[in-house]
């Protein structure tokens, strides 16, 4: 039997970095996208400037982080904090009670990014008004992500 390898190899300084969600993060994705396929997963490295705060938020899938390097305060849904470094591991289940927030500290941080779908409507991303506890998703988030569809009713 004979078939073609699908195998991919390439140098993570080859790929171009991309905004990221919040202002002062950027991503660079290196599987799961249009250029370098895959069936299941979305890898990317994710950067954050010094004093880059993401707020509370959740996913509706489950999230995979690896520090890379640099260091963060990451809060819970309930305020706990846990302060990660390089090694460390931080692991988002899918929903509100997965929420979570960075304050990235004075030497920035970077991550390993794993998420478990290709869908854009899955990847969405929403904020959590923390005093109120209600989410919401900005409109342009919304749309960017597939979860938009002004299709007729009748």
């Amino acid at each position: 039997m004979e078939f073609e390898s699908t195998l991919q190899v390439f140098s993570q300084a080859d790929v171009k970095d991309q905004p990221g969600v919040v202002e002062g993060q950027t991503l660079r994705p290196l599987i799961g996208i249009d250029e370098r396929p895959s069936e299941r997963i979305r890898v990317a490295v994710a950067s954050f400037k010094a004093g880059t705060h993401e707020h509370l938020h959740w996913h509706a899938i489950e999230v995979f982080y690896y520090v890379m390097a640099g260091s963060a305060i990451v809060r819970d849904y309930r305020g706990k904090k846990y302060l990660v470094r390089p090694g460390s591991s931080i692991y988002a289940p899918a929903g509100i009670a997965g929420s979570h927030e960075w304050q990235v500290g004075k030497n920035g941080l970077q991550l390993l990014s794993i998420r478990a779908t290709l869908e854009g409507h899955k990847r969405m991303q929403f904020t959590v008004d923390r005093k109120t506890r209600r989410s919401y998703i900005e409109l342009e988030e919304l749309a960017k992500m597939d979860g938009v569809s002004f299709n007729s009713h009748y």
